[in-house]
């Protein structure tokens, strides 16, 4: 599988909208302004519209929405009261149900820090699961679900962390640092791209996380 860089101009399916930290990046941002598609999690919808823009449906079980709210915009919302899943994964399986795959999370983190790690670790499952190729694009950087071999278009100083999902074997190229086995979440961060393209090779799942911007040398 092959990655490309992350930009403000890179396009998808759908994008889904959470009801975290609103993005102020101009990566997120650009995204969010150039989306065919936008599906906001249940408060995610009122952030959304506050800045003038109607998303094309709000899923979630409607706990965080006023009533009058509900009423003024009851054709576009969309209650699934099962408590199975979040609302992220509510939205994931709306757009699937539609036939998007490749799918950007923005507005995922941020807020509580439980939130935050749930809504990052199910990419996972929505990779090996659900058939969907997502990217959760933050202020900071952007999350990709990867298994077994996959290249990334990089730059140099790039910041790149790997979090093991179950490989017990790891191979890489083009980053400054050697990995191995990592056993622990912290022992995969902060490594760093040496030019413009990283290739990993596992023999199982992982979660690669890029920065938006290089390493700055002092």
């Amino acid at each position: 599988m092959t990655y490309q860089l992350i930009t403000p101009d890179c396009r998808f399916d759908a994008v889904i909208l959470g009801n975290g930290d609103f993005p102020s990046h101009a990566v997120p941002l650009g995204i969010l302004r150039n989306a065919r598609h936008i599906f906001c999690c249940d408060g995610a919808g009122i952030s959304l519209i506050e800045r003038g823009i109607v998303p094309d449906a709000i899923i979630g079980d409607g706990d965080s929405l006023p009533q009058k709210f509900k009423e003024e915009y009851g054709h576009i919302i969309h209650i699934v009261n099962e408590q199975e899943h979040n609302d992220q994964t509510k939205a994931t399986l709306f757009c699937r149900n539609l036939g998007y795959r490749r799918i950007a999370y923005i507005g995922a983190t941020g807020r509580r820090e439980d939130h935050t790690i749930g809504n990052i670790s199910l990419l996972m499952d929505y990779m090996a699961d659900y058939g969907m190729e997502p990217v959760m694009v933050t202020d900071h950087g952007y999350f990709i679900p990867c298994r077994g071999r996959s290249e990334f278009a990089t730059f140099a100083r790039q910041q790149v962390s790997i979090f093991n999902f179950g490989y017990t074997k790891i191979s890489a190229e083009g980053l400054a640092w050697r990995t191995y086995n990592y056993r622990n979440w912290w022992q995969g961060t902060l490594n760093e791209a040496e030019g413009d393209s990283v290739t990993i090779d596992t023999d199982g799942n992982y979660i690669v996380f890029f920065t938006h911007n290089a390493k700055i040398r002092i």
